[in-house]
């Protein structure tokens, strides 16, 4: 019984390389992610993140991401916002739109650390599927294709974690290809 979750959780390293727990820093955006710092203090140095960057700050939740967490975030890079129709984060950006914004991004937050041995064991647990319920009060869907690991939203978009543990003095990032989006 030792040997095969010892193989299993060996067998999960390698697909999420955990080599990268070992590591001070992880490179997201050209920038090093240090785990001695938290999310917000990270984030502002990917380029890979400045539309995230730049939502949080209009969404009025740097406080709360510079907190002591945990959180695990599936951050969007610019590429995943740019996939959204022309002007929705412009629209997004604005004052009255504050609400909306506020939820979206509270979208891809999850309460405590996961890295991605945690949501594998959970995605074993539930048969194939992990449901992730989210700060905003939604619910994620975490799954594996092959050695990938994806997330669902409720709308059924797809998004695929493409750097995976990211480690932050206040939880783990998780980068994404996609916006996660909330049903309404």
């Amino acid at each position: 019984m030792k040997t095969t979750k010892f193989l299993s959780v060996a067998f999960f390293a390698l697909v999420f390389g955990a080599s990268s727990f070992a590591q001070k820093s992880v490179v997201v955006g050209g920038a090093a992610m240090y785990p001695t710092k938290n999310i917000i203090e990270n984030a502002v140095n990917s380029k890979d993140h400045t539309t995230l960057v730049a939502a949080v700050k209009a969404a009025d939740l740097v406080a709360t991401l510079q907190g002591k967490g945990p959180f695990t975030v599936f951050a969007p890079t610019n590429a995943a916002f740019d996939k959204l129709p022309k002007g929705t984060v412009e629209t997004l950006l604005k004052p009255e739109n504050k609400k909306m914004l506020q939820t979206i991004l509270t979208y891809h937050v999850v309460a405590g650390k996961m890295n991605s041995m945690a949501i594998a064991k959970a995605i074993k647990m539930g048969s194939g599927k992990a449901s992730l319920k989210t700060v905003s009060g939604g619910t994620l869907t975490a799954w594996m294709k092959g050695k990938k690991l994806y997330i669902t939203d409720e709308k059924g978009g797809m998004s695929e974690v493409t750097i995976a543990n990211v480690n932050q003095s206040n939880g783990v990032i998780h980068v994404v290809n996609k916006v996660l989006l909330p049903k309404s």
